[in-house]
């Protein structure tokens, strides 16, 4: 699960959510549905923390002060 791409994990999370959703599941399935989509929406959420560092901008004031700011397109 550790090198899915997010559009993967993503897309299974929400298939894990569809089959939830539905109802008609035996308990152990539910229960391995539900335990997959918490580890898919963990995956989703590091990958989308990862892509938020990489899209801040680091900057240097007159004083030398470094500072993070998001970055402005």
């Amino acid at each position: 699960m550790d090198n899915l791409s997010f559009e993967e994990a993503f897309t299974q999370l929400e298939e894990a959510v569809a089959a939830l959703q539905d109802g008609q599941l035996p308990l152990d399935r539910a229960l391995h549905y539900y335990q997959e989509g918490m580890k898919l929406a963990q995956r989703c959420n590091e990958l989308l923390q990862a892509a938020e560092l990489t899209v801040q901008k680091l900057s240097v004031d007159s004083s030398g002060t470094l500072s993070v700011d998001p970055l402005e397109m």
